[in-house]
């Protein structure tokens, strides 16, 4: 009678063992990460300032871009996946907007990250942010965000600032 209650004892515990060990179901599984292109931003400046202030500016440019994909990365929502567009450097400024999509599509994406940035004056820039969804060719993400300064920490700012943004109210898949 021992001898049973040890046996069956030792089988549920083994059961238990089994049962937590087996993998789990695909519904259990985290979301996988959305590959997206994210293309170089446009920039233009109406301030009308005496200095010239373009290698700033261009140097900002590509530091924002740098910094929007690994955000995107780290959040473990969104995969950054590198594209070029015909020797030119891909933004919605300089290419057309199909061959934008197109681009992303080859390289894998399922969305397409592209904007431009404004100074407006001394103090302030806005940025424009769309997200296409390459498949569908549909607008699935549209923000207007001004911002205040013109320095590297008012860029990071910004840049921080839209990540969170895309990561809490992009698209889902």
């Amino acid at each position: 009678m021992v001898v049973q209650r040890l046996v069956r004892s030792v089988s549920i515990a083994a059961g238990a063992l089994l049962i937590l060990a087996a993998p789990s179901r695909a519904e259990d599984a985290p979301p996988r990460a959305i590959p997206i292109a994210v293309a170089e931003f446009d920039y233009r400046d109406t301030s009308g300032e005496v200095r010239n202030q373009e290698a700033e500016h261009a140097a900002r440019l590509r530091r924002f871009a740098e910094l929007l994909r690994e955000g995107l990365d780290r959040s473990g929502k969104y995969r950054a996946v590198p594209f070029t567009c015909g020797g030119e450097p891909c933004s919605a400024g300089r290419s057309d907007p199909a061959e934008l999509t197109a681009e992303a599509r080859r390289a894998g994406a399922a969305l397409v990250l592209y904007g431009g940035i404004q100074k407006m004056s001394t103090l302030i820039q806005n940025a424009k942010v769309e997200m296409v969804d390459v498949e569908t060719n549909r607008l699935v993400f549209d923000r207007w965000i001004t911002f205040r300064g013109d320095s590297d920490e008012a860029w990071e700012h910004t840049c921080r600032f839209l990540v969170r943004d895309l990561v809490e109210a992009g698209p889902a898949r």
